[in-house]
């Protein structure tokens, strides 16, 4: 499939192939199950040969994911209250939110600032800082140098390992799928550790 891809992309006008990869990125934080990384990877196998460049790639894919970020960032900001705070999620009290939202508020521009590494988590952190209303100029700037220091590496690998590009592949769904099991495994410790803290004050 992916040579499918790359043949595909070899016959296009470099502007058209900078318009997909950008158009990808930004997709990535509105449709997460979106392939972004793997078609990033794709263009950067055809860097030299194509006609494209490095630099031009890592703006255009940096910015195309900083501007999604930003996006989900308004949905947040609009929607937010309205799903979160107004009694629709009836497993969620208003008292139980207290925590995770200064939690947020006091660690929310370092999760930015890692987002892109951080699969599966990306969609929820550009929302909920959209939720807490964070600094729009920060927020911006530090999805900006997360999508900035995550796609150099993987257009650097694309670019090196050129037609091994099944290898990325695998190596990034290993990637995601450790992050993911880590991300899952601190979140339950920590609703573990609020619920036993929970009950130990009913006492």
């Amino acid at each position: 499939m992916l040579e499918s891809v790359i043949n595909y992309l070899n016959v296009l006008d470099p502007s058209w192939i900078y318009l997909i990869l950008f158009l990808f990125s930004f997709i990535e934080n509105v449709f997460p199950p979106s392939p972004s990384d793997v078609v990033v990877v794709v263009g950067a196998t055809m860097i030299g040969a194509s006609g494209l460049g490095f630099i031009p790639i890592l703006l255009i894919t940096s910015v195309g994911s900083a501007l999604g970020f930003i996006l989900m960032y308004f949905v947040g900001k609009m929607f937010g209250e309205k799903i979160i705070r107004t009694g629709k999620l009836s497993f969620v009290s208003e008292e139980e939110l207290k925590k995770p939202d200064e939690w947020f508020k006091k660690y929310g521009y370092k999760l930015i600032l890692v987002n892109r590494f951080l699969p599966g988590t990306r969609s929820v952190i550009s929302f909920f800082s959209g939720l807490h209303e964070l600094d729009l100029g920060k927020t911006f700037l530090n999805s900006s140098i997360s999508a900035f220091l995550w796609n150099a590496i993987i257009i650097y690998l694309g670019m090196t390992l050129g037609s091994n590009v099944e290898k990325i592949d695998n190596y990034l769904s290993a990637y995601s799928n450790i992050i993911f099991i880590l991300t899952g495994v601190a979140v339950l410790v920590a609703v573990i550790y609020f619920l036993v803290k929970k009950r130990g004050q009913k006492k």
